[in-house]
């Protein structure tokens, strides 16, 4: 812990000063919302070079986006409405990424009694994704499972009514922890591609 708080230390002093962070504190406009685990191998900024501001984060177990009124209200429901209500950003990215703990269990059936939070989460986020259950990778099954998170978002009405006008564009991004490769999905091939 003690090298987080010394660089937080000297993070504050780099930012004191600076006009980047001072222009920070009128507001935030971001162009992209990026939705991808809670995986700590997962870094949004990191992977896609964003300085602050630039991108709205939301990270999820399994980055799962919920029904889009589903009987109780979430976190993950209202960061998805706010990014598009009110930020009015234009493009949304799910990233799945290799080795996901989340789709892996899911995929493989583990029992996840001792974590009853984790399970019914993940009973409520998805059909089981098509992939091989001995695959440590589980890149297949990550990316069906980021596909079927895209199919969520078009039932948000806001997402699905900005698709239709053309003002908002939705990515499929499988990010390999290994390797630091970044595929995407390209619709008409259904095939994933390294950017």
């Amino acid at each position: 812990m003690k090298k987080f708080i010394d660089n937080a230390r000297s993070f504050r002093e780099a930012a004191a000063g600076s006009e980047e962070f001072a222009a920070l504190a009128k507001g935030q406009s971001p162009e992209v919302l990026f939705i991808t685990c809670s995986d700590s191998r997962v870094l949004p900024m990191l992977i896609t070079g964003a300085r602050p501001g630039e991108i709205f984060e939301l990270q999820t177990a399994g980055n799962v986006v919920p029904d889009y009124g589903w009987e109780q209200p979430s976190g993950e429901a209202a960061t998805i409405e706010y990014a598009v209500e009110v930020l009015g950003v234009s493009h949304i990215v799910v990233c799945g990424h290799s080795h996901c703990g989340a789709v892996g269990a899911v995929v493989r059936g583990d029992d996840l009694s001792a974590v009853p939070a984790v399970r019914a989460w993940l009973a409520h986020a998805a059909a089981k994704p098509e992939g091989a259950h001995d695959d440590p990778a589980v890149a297949e099954a990550v990316q069906n499972h980021v596909l079927a998170q895209l199919a969520r978002l078009r039932s948000f009405p806001g997402i699905a009514r900005r698709l239709e006008e053309g003002r908002i564009q939705l990515h499929a991004w499988f990010y390999e922890v290994h390797t630091g490769t970044v595929l995407t999905h390209d619709p008409q091939t259904d095939s994933y591609n390294a950017l």
